[in-house]
């Protein structure tokens, strides 16, 4: 069943692969360039999913994970963080904001596609 899922990095090429990815699978997606961006499209519509980078100017995507949690109509939306961090402290720092996965770059398409299934409400 087709999602609505929020994708934010601050790089073009990586918002333009995983778009691709999601929209091959028939998913609807909102790309957002930063934290502050992605807050300012959290405008009250139903979002399944949300996959993030973690470092990005502005606001970066622990910061955004824990501004999510805290709004009421989107403390439940699962966010899947999608970067090349791959130390163990930062890893439980997100999941500790509330992140619900961890997939490092370079990705396989079929790894995010998982996620999603498995994780989009």
């Amino acid at each position: 069943m087709a999602k609505t899922i929020l994708i934010v990095d601050d790089s073009l090429s990586m918002r333009q692969l995983v778009k691709m990815t999601l929209s091959g699978a028939g998913h609807t997606v909102i790309e957002a360039v930063d934290g502050r961006d992605a807050l300012s499209k959290l405008n009250g519509q139903k979002i399944n999913l949300i996959i993030s980078d973690v470092n990005m100017p502005n606001l970066d995507g622990i910061g955004l994970v824990k501004e999510v949690k805290a709004r009421n109509e989107y403390r439940f939306t699962p966010i899947v963080m999608l970067t090349t961090e791959s130390e163990q402290g930062k890893k439980a720092e997100g999941q500790a904001a509330g992140a619900k996965a961890w997939i490092v770059k370079p990705f396989q398409p079929q790894q995010l596609l998982a996620a999603v299934d498995k994780l989009a409400s």
